[in-house]
Order: structure tokens, then sequence, then C-alpha cells
């Protein structure tokens, strides 16, 4: 793995290493062009980017020659590659995938939304060609190290943003759902992108998207579905509103209880949830006294996040014992999947070897159909001594494997035994 995160890399060198979207798949294209036998999978987010290659059988392939074709695809000088990227090999590149996988590498841990940009890129790796049977096998795992993450422990669970809280733990305590209920954000700024994303993935369909600057609100209330309207209009959707969302930059609240009484009276007694998740606060406090209605101010929230960080941080090392034992069983599969030609090759050598010796002893004491008997019982004592030969070294190869052939026994068999290459 050859890549660069929030973790080291300022946004500045990430903005210029980074793939757009429509730029993923023609990368691919010409990795594949490049290095023909290998295999690449391109993680491109506004927060990494990460390629993940393999070897295969191009002996060129390494650190400098993917550092090399990166510096070209984005039309940079191999030093600054060089200098500000990230190297993993081996072992080391599958327990940082995994890890990413899970979230538990991410600039807000346990946020779900990494899993999903994970298997987009591998399945851009799959449509490409330019993922394999290793990528295959790695990003399967990942998947399944991740699943592992998000069922035993309870990170996931566990929001730790202002406006995840929000949308995931407050309005669930007021409404069950959000279907049929007017939602209306006021401010189309980071707080409020990032808080609709939520209620959108939560299945809100009736959002309504108010900015003093209507081309923001019509440019952001585009990117999700949802309508912008202008803020003139503020009044009417108070009035028509179930949730209320205080998400603007102003210097001072939009709305007070003078303000607001008027409007309230207007809704009749029906339930308004009001997160003012601004700072300074978008609406006075005091208009929380009011009944039917129910806010949430920004020191609320916070605090809701600072006990889910500490839950959070209690299932830690859990999630990174499950991420370690995911990564051993990975490994320990490659490395059994490579003694396993040598082991069939060799089973069927001696195979060939027991039948020769049969036909050849059958030969010589004359037997015939008529002695199926004891054919039989000489071809049991042939496959028992073979395995009786064979299984002391066999034994010693699955170890060997499993502690990642640091013995080179694999190597020694396929020379002691004439095997041959895979």
């Amino acid at each position: 793995m050859i890549g660069c995160s929030h973790h080291d890399a300022a946004v500045e060198f990430r903005e210029k290493v980074a793939f757009p979207s429509d730029q993923v798949g023609l990368a691919l294209a010409a990795f594949r062009e490049r290095f023909p036998s290998s295999e690449l999978v391109l993680i491109s987010t506004c927060n990494r980017i990460e390629l993940y290659t393999t070897a295969g059988n191009d002996n060129e392939l390494d650190r400098d020659a993917v550092a090399e074709f990166l510096a070209e695809q984005r039309c940079l000088k191999m030093d600054e590659i060089v200098d500000q990227m990230i190297y993993r090999v081996g072992v080391e590149a599958v327990e940082h995938l995994f890890t990413v996988a899970a979230s538990l590498d991410s600039m807000v841990v346990g946020e779900a939304q990494i899993l999903a940009q994970v298997k987009q890129a591998y399945d851009m790796a799959c449509e490409s060609g330019s993922a394999g049977p290793l990528t295959h096998s790695v990003f399967q795992a990942a998947n399944r190290a991740a699943k592992r993450v998000q069922e035993e422990t309870a990170i996931h669970r566990r929001r730790v943003s202002v406006p995840s809280v929000a949308v995931g733990e407050v309005i669930p305590e007021v409404f069950d759902s959000l279907k049929k209920k007017r939602v209306v954000i006021c401010g189309a700024g980071e707080m409020g992108e990032e808080t609709l994303r939520y209620l959108i993935q939560a299945g809100a369909t009736d959002v309504r998207l108010l900015n003093r600057s209507y081309d923001r609100a019509v440019a952001l209330a585009k990117s999700f579905d949802v309508t912008p309207v202008p803020w003139d209009q503020l009044y009417d959707e108070v009035v028509a509103a179930d949730v209320l969302i205080g998400a603007t930059s102003a210097n001072e609240t939009i709305m007070n209880q003078k303000l607001f009484l008027p409007l309230h009276a207007k809704r009749q007694g029906r339930v308004l949830l009001i997160l003012d998740l601004a700072v300074p606060r978008d609406f006075e406090a005091s208009i929380g006294e009011l009944s039917s209605v129910y806010l949430y101010g920004i020191d609320d929230l916070k605090a809701a996040c600072e006990r889910n960080r500490r839950e959070r941080q209690k299932e830690w090392p859990k999630a990174k014992q499950i991420i370690a034992e995911e990564t051993e069983r990975f490994i320990q599969a490659i490395h059994h999947r490579a003694t396993g030609p040598v082991i069939q090759r060799l089973r069927n050598q001696a195979g060939e070897l027991k039948n020769d010796e049969l036909d050849r002893l059958k030969n010589k004491l004359g037997l015939g159909d008529g002695d199926a008997a004891a054919i039989k019982e000489i071809e049991k004592s042939f496959d028992r001594l073979i395995n009786k030969l064979l299984h002391p070294p066999l034994a010693s190869i699955r170890d060997d494997a499993a502690e990642g052939h640091r013995r080179g026994l694999v190597e020694a068999l396929r020379h002691l035994f004439n095997l041959g290459d895979d």
C-alpha cells in the first residue's frame, strides 16, 4: 500500500493526489496496461488516497515504480510523492486495510461511510479488470473484518459528531420516524451539509433548506435532492415544521421568544423539536420552555458526543483484537494456499509411483481378476505406507506455512522431490 490520509498529510497535498471519481477508471486502466500481471485497487476520498497493489510477475513493480506511476497520473514530481506518502507491505498493508474498512482509522472513528467507499473502490477495480485473485481475497476479508467490528463491538453505535447525535439519537426520542415529517434546516454551511447527509440516511423525505444566500441553498439542496426555500419564508416554515434545525453562522439568534410566540400559536399545539447546532445559538433558550416544544442546544449535544466518545474508547481494544485475529486468519489462509499446489503435486507423484509398483507386483505374483481381495489389501498397505512417510514432512510444511514460510520448507520440498514451479 502507498498512500496518505488526514493523519499524515495536509489537505493541500491530499487535494493534489486525489482522483476525481471520473478519473479513477482511467487510472486503473493505465496501471493495468503498464503492469499487466499486477493488481490495483484505488481508494480516493476527501480524507485518504491509497493504492493497494500486488507485484504479480512484474519484477519492476516496487515502491518507487508505484510512486512514479502516481506522480505521472497526478502531474507531480516524484520527490513530492516519495516524501509525503506512507508505505506498507505484506502483513502491515493487510492490517491497515482491515483497520480502514472497519473505520478505526477514520477522522470520526466508527463512521459508516468509509466501508461503503472501500467497497466502491473494490467494485470499480473489478469492473476495470485491475483487481485479481489476491485483491479479491484481501478486500473480501476486509469486508468480513469490518462486519465483525460492527457486530461484536459498540463502536459504530456510539455517535460522536454533533449532527449524528442530533439525528441518530435525539430525533428518535421524539419521533418514531422521519417519514411524513417536515424537517427545516436553517444554514447551508458545513454543519448544515453534514446534518443533511444524516437526515437523508435516516429516511427524511420532506426537507426544506433555508440560507441567507439563496444561491448557496439551491446548490446544496440540489446535491441532496431537497427543497430550497428563500430566507424570507422562515416564519412560514417554522409554523409548518416538525423538526427545526439551526446551523447558521449568524452572530446573534435568528429567533427569540418574542418572535416565536405568534408562530407557536399558529402551530396549535403540534410537537416541535428544535435542534440548535449553531455557535452562537440560533434560537433563544427560553423557547424550549414553551408547551409542545423540545429544544436541544449545542452544549446538550456535545455532552452526548463526549459520553459516546468515552464509550467508544472502551470498545477500542476489542475492535483492535478483531482486526488482529482477522489479519492472522487471512495471512495463514494465503500461506496455506501457497502450499496447496506443492502438496498436491507430491501426493500425485506418490500416487503414480504406487500405481506403477502395484502393477509390477501384480504381474510378478500373477494376480488377476480373481484375486481382487488380495490386490485390495496390498493397495491399502501401499496407501498406509505413503501416508506414514508423508505425514511428518507435510505436517512440518503446514506449521511453516502458519508461521509465514520462515524456514522455507515448501521451496525445499519442491527441489528435493523435483516438483517443478507453480
